[in-house]
């Protein structure tokens, strides 16, 4: 088994909505949205069911400069990259946690 492979994660899904870039003031550039993919099942009563599950997904640098310039809200979208925690406390005090993907690659029919 390889040992440097840790923490991959890779998702095929449809962009939830146009991917937002945000640049800081040292050039830096992070892009995000939210990408949907979808299970399928039959439940009890022998129907078709369709599960979409919602996730959050950040890039930096050059990979978010791409990912704002190729995908669009319903691309189909394949992400390469892995899975990070974090949490933040809000204006009220509360402790909010978040797990994202950390995009380091993707592949899209919109890509150039």
């Amino acid at each position: 088994m390889n040992n440097n492979i840790k923490n991959t994660v890779q998702l095929v899904g449809n962009a939830g909505k146009d991917v937002a870039l945000t640049s800081f003031e040292n050039g830096n550039k992070k892009a995000s949205f939210i990408l949907a993919t979808n299970e399928f099942y039959t439940n009890k009563s022998g129907e078709k069911v369709k599960q979409t599950e919602w996730h959050k997904i950040v890039a930096w640098g050059k990979t978010a400069e791409d990912l704002a310039s190729s995908v669009k809200k319903g691309s189909e979208i394949s992400i390469y990259g892995k899975l990070c925690n974090r949490t933040y406390t809000d204006s009220n005090g509360t402790v909010k946690y978040i797990t994202e993907v950390v995009a380091s690659d993707f592949l899209s029919s919109e890509k150039k």
